[in-house]
């Protein structure tokens, strides 16, 4: 039987920082989060003794990370890292039992954090009033790209499943996107969503942008969003063409999972051009299925503003988990 009075260690695994905390139950110790540089580390298990040696009391009751790469049997692998972690491993870093840890995909652990998302940490992205009780989806721009539904369960609760969405086909919807894909295809070799709508995706398209029109330029991330912010021609037209992409992305995903509770984009990319979307045409963009484009007034957006909702979700998880053990 679990020690429910000890804490749990909570961690965030992204492809640049690993966010740690304690929780006690399903509620995240704020003051115990501490956020560590991925780079020049071997281990995420490192991480994780030197938080505990530094902050933990005393052994803790259970473990949960949540990381960007997929998990499968108990084991994952980092797609943007080249860390691996099983659950045994876990278990071993942090002293908790090995009935008492688990590994999450991040974007399931964003998924179980929604019903605790305080109002303020969404920003919406187009109108619309979820349906409460309703599936849902969350999409992340950051460092990859990811997608996960959120569905509701007959007891309470919700179930996740686990996804690499980032890695399928790019959305193709006119010639610019075709010469994009066709580009793509003699760069990294196959035109995947993660290959353009991920932080250095889009630096690719930008690079696309400017062979097209015979003036070969590469920019930083953080360049473009400046030149956006400044009305610089060429910046504004990649951030329209991401916006399409991001929209139409979206907009085929929530087709297949009819998530009418709501969808909710995280990452740091997404926050960037949270400010633009409108400028940049994200509604029509969204819209624009067709016959089904009025269907997809069903559908609001939202920007998740909260950094720490993956630990949230990975205490969520791990509480509920726990509980159903006693």
């Amino acid at each position: 039987m679990t020690d429910t009075a000890r804490p749990v260690i909570v961690a965030d695994v992204g492809g640049t920082n690993t966010r740690v905390a304690l929780a006690h139950g399903s509620m995240v110790d704020t003051g115990s989060i501490r956020r560590f540089r991925n780079a020049g580390v071997a281990r995420l298990e490192d991480v994780l003794r030197r938080y505990l040696d530094d902050t933990a009391p005393g052994p803790v009751a259970g473990a949960c990370v949540a990381l960007a790469g997929p998990v499968r049997n108990g084991a994952a692998q980092m797609t943007n890292l080249g860390w691996a972690l099983t659950e045994a491993d876990l278990a071993a870093a942090t002293g908790a039992a090995r009935e008492s840890v688990a590994l999450l995909n991040d974007l399931q652990a964003q998924g179980q954090a929604l019903d605790g998302l305080a109002p303020e940490h969404l920003q919406p992205l187009r109108a619309g009033k979820p349906e409460p009780g309703a599936a849902r989806l969350v999409i992340g721009f950051g460092t990859g790209v990811n997608a996960a539904a959120v569905h509701p369960l007959p007891g309470g609760g919700w179930l996740v499943p686990a996804a690499e969405a980032g890695h399928i086909h790019l959305p193709v919807a006119d010639d610019t996107d075709a010469a994009l894909a066709a580009w793509m295809r003699t760069e990294p070799g196959f035109a995947s969503v993660e290959d353009v709508l991920a932080g250095s995706g889009l630096e690719r398209l930008y690079r696309f942008h400017a062979q097209r029109t015979g003036t070969p330029e590469r920019l930083d991330a953080a360049a473009i969003m400046a030149g956006i912010d400044a009305g610089a021609p060429r910046a504004c037209a990649v951030g329209a063409h991401y916006i399409r992409l991001m929209a139409r992305y979206a907009a085929l995903l929530a087709l297949v999972h009819l998530p009418f509770g709501g969808i909710c984009f995280i990452g740091g990319v997404a926050r960037a051009f949270a400010p633009h979307a409108e400028a940049l045409g994200f509604d029509a963009a969204f819209r624009e299925m067709g016959r089904f484009s009025d269907f997809m007034d069903a559908f609001p957006v939202s920007v998740l503003t909260d950094d720490y909702a993956a630990l949230t979700g990975s205490a969520v998880y791990l509480d509920a988990m726990l509980r159903r053990q006693k």
